[in-house]
């Protein structure tokens, strides 16, 4: 093993000390290269990657990479995108599985006795719209056949949605340690942030914006604006739909897909929105230049 090897070697000792606390940043040791200085070790943050289980009444629906931190509101998120839930009262309890392994990795959803929910569609619902189950038009109207097109009467002016990007990096906590994590938040019209999450899966950080709203019943976000830290892809606009949101704004590119569904959802989505400017791929009726 060489000097350089040897030098970073602790790191697995560190990484297995701290894998059950609860931090969204890990810590480790680890060498910095700098071209024509010596390299030197120093002690630096990595956002938190572990797998989460979700279970519905005992059986599992979903497996998802996501940094450990608000599960409840990524399985309440998860289910109401999926269209499995839609009321807050639908649901009797949503906790750690103490029976399993890991119960800190398994949580449990228990609806009302009266929900019914079929297990072989949930299956092959989440299968079609998280990967490549289905694609172009075909996916487009399969989400539509669980929640509407969005209808609403906001408007947002420019100068404001300008400012959000600025006011959702701000509140990145994690972020600032690790450099590793995506976010999402809720803003209103006036461009006040209601709740913002960091996650390393940018999906799981909507899921957790969107069961917030959930478990504090404020849903629908008719009036509120979607923002996250990077690209806006068809999954992310089907989640923004779900929770009835009318604008999602990006600071990276969407996608083609991402575009025609906002097209024909009657979302308005903005992407590249840094600095002075934006750019407007859908529905700009809704944003207003005063």
């Amino acid at each position: 093993m060489s000097a350089i090897e040897e030098s970073i070697d602790p790191n697995l000792k560190e990484s297995k000390s701290v894998a059950r606390k609860s931090s969204a940043a890990v810590p480790f040791n680890i060498l910095r290269w700098r071209l024509g200085a010596k390299p030197k070790r120093q002690a630096d943050a990595v956002a938190r990657e572990e797998p989460l289980e979700i279970r519905v009444r005992g059986r599992s629906v979903a497996v998802t990479m996501r940094t450990p931190g608000h599960d409840r509101e990524l399985a309440a998120g998860f289910l109401l995108t999926e269209g499995i839930i839609h009321r807050i009262e639908e649901v009797v309890a949503i906790a750690p599985c103490l029976e399993g392994a890991t119960p800190e990795n398994i949580i449990n959803v228990f609806l009302a006795p009266t929900i019914e929910v079929d297990f072989q569609q949930l299956t092959r619902h989440v299968f079609a719209s998280s990967s490549c189950g289905l694609c172009g038009k075909a996916s487009i109207e399969a989400v539509h056949q669980h929640f509407d097109p969005v209808e609403s009467k906001m408007t947002i002016s420019a100068k404001t949605l300008t400012q959000l990007p600025e006011r959702l990096r701000a509140n990145q906590q994690t972020f600032t340690q690790t450099g590793g994590l995506h976010a999402a938040a809720i803003f209103d019209r006036s461009g006040k942030l209601l709740v913002l999450r960091e996650d390393v899966g940018r999906h799981n950080a909507v899921d957790k914006v969107i069961g917030f709203g959930f478990l504090s019943n404020r849903l629908p976000f008719k009036a509120h604006i979607l923002m996250v830290s990077g690209r806006a892809s068809f999954e992310i606009m089907q989640k923004a739909l779900a929770a009835r949101m009318p604008i999602v704004c990006a600071v990276s590119a969407p996608s083609s897909l991402a575009v025609m569904f906002a097209r024909e959802s009657g979302q308005t989505l903005v992407g590249f929105l840094r600095g002075e400017s934006m750019n407007v791929y859908s529905h700009p009726k809704w944003i207003s230049a005063a």
